[in-house]
């Protein structure tokens, strides 16, 4: 560019910054005279059309700047604003492909895409466009206020469009989802709600031993536990004693929280050495609680005929848990998926809930269910009166025999090895 001409757009730009268009429209037009074709200069030229509102000449002179300079993609969103304050559709649907073709992050093209195909009630298309804003808005750490309501509204706009999309899929599937089992309708379910926005497909998240290629299911599936019901019917017996237990032996009571002195500020911090979730272990990693243990023939006994994981030195763990009124577990995940975790409610005042991954349900008293404990979870007592939970852990009903052998061998050589490498070996 001259440098006289790259003066005088200097000053043009200066004169439209202070809002003297008619002055900063002869500058540009002086620059223009100098250098013609000069794409900076006629973009310029559209600007200040556009708020003169002169918006055929703001069409004009950006047709001529894209022109000259095809490959710069603000050339393209300027005309497409030219023609949108023309009310040409189909000229600004160009102008903004234009501009994607050249960046498809371009966030403001699928903005101004999105608008048009609103206005156009191409309800698909729009929300096509809406969720790319979302998805390269979450990029940004601090969006600009105009964007932050951009987003409400397309967030909005989302969020209708799929509610209508689900109500209609609901109606034309209503008879088929009447005729599939209740596992395939859950994963249905799951699917369609993922797919609509209304939830979160959790991932195993293991702090111990992560077994790949299981399944990630928040909650098994009652069909590979044939003996739930069998325990189920325990349920009276199992609370009674518990009831007894607590009376008698209140002292095996202890907090299930208990951090090493000394640990960081963090989300177990209100529940550490506290009551408010307490646990008395029947089995505690394998180890037997031999009092507690007399103390619950029944419930020793129902447990007994159970396939339930042994490794020395992990598992079994059994345990009543009992949350106190206004508590809450915060949301965590546990340590392998080489296992499922059983719940057999005994006490369950209302209010009470347990969240595991994107499906939430209350305890039901004597209705025991299995959860994948590495997918996050959470519970709750909103209530005035204690929460009572038995708990224990099991094989993942995914794992065959020849595997849960393996994984018992597997633990037990590498405890053997631990024990006699206590000491770091010998610099080489």
């Amino acid at each position: 560019m001259d440098q006289a001409v790259a003066r005088l757009l200097q000053q043009a730009a200066h004169m439209r910054s202070m809002g003297r268009l008619m002055e900063a429209g002869r500058l540009a037009n002086q620059a223009l005279a100098l250098q013609p074709g000069e794409p900076q200069t006629l973009n310029l030229l559209g600007l200040i059309s556009l708020e003169r509102g002169a918006f055929q000449d703001a069409q004009t002179h950006f047709l001529e700047a894209v022109e000259a300079e095809p490959g710069e993609a603000a050339l393209w969103m300027n005309l497409a604003s030219s023609q949108r304050a023309m009310s040409d559709d189909s000229g600004e649907e160009n102008a903004l492909k234009k501009a994607l073709a050249l960046d498809q992050r371009n966030l403001m093209a699928h903005v101004r895409m999105a608008e048009l195909k609103q206005r156009q009630s191409e309800g698909h298309i729009a929300a096509e466009h809406w969720n790319k804003v979302i998805a390269l808005a979450g990029n940004l750490a601090e969006p600009p206020a105009a964007l932050v309501k951009i987003l409400g509204s397309a967030r909005e706009f989302v969020r209708r469009y799929n509610d209508g999309l689900a109500v209609s899929v609901a109606a034309h599937l209503a008879q088929q989802m009447g005729e599939v089992d209740a596992q395939a309708k859950r994963r249905f379910q799951a699917c369609l709600d993922k797919e609509f926005g209304r939830r979160i497909i959790y991932q195993n998240e293991c702090h111990g031993l992560h077994y790949p290629f299981l399944p990630a299911d928040e909650f098994f599936d009652r069909g590979h536990f044939p003996w739930m019901a069998a325990l189920e019917a325990q349920t009276g017996a199992i609370r009674a004693e518990f009831l007894t237990l607590i009376e008698s032996h209140g002292a095996q009571l202890r907090p299930y929280v208990r951090q090493e002195p000394g640990t960081p500020k963090n989300k177990w911090t209100p529940l550490s050495q506290s009551l408010d979730w307490g646990a008395i272990f029947l089995w505690e990693y394998g180890v037997a609680n031999d009092a507690v243990l007399r103390s619950c023939p029944k419930t020793v006994a129902a447990l007994e005929n159970l396939p339930r994981a042994d490794i020395s030195g992990r598992a079994p763990s059994v345990f009543f848990s009992i949350l106190k009124p206004g508590s809450h577990i915060p949301p965590h995940t546990g340590m392998t998926n080489s296992r499922a975790i059983i719940h057999l409610p005994l006490i369950v005042p209302g209010d009470c809930a347990f969240r595991v991954g994107g499906e939430t349900r209350p305890w039901r008293e004597g209705e025991a269910f299995a959860f994948d404990d590495t997918i996050e979870h959470e519970a709750w007592n909103n209530s005035d009166e204690m929460r009572v939970v038995l708990i224990f852990d099991v094989w993942n009903p995914h794992l065959t025999l020849a595997e849960q052998a393996l994984l018992k061998q597997f633990y037990s050589v590498a405890d053997a090895w631990k024990q006699t490498h206590i000491h770091a070996p010998e610099a080489l």
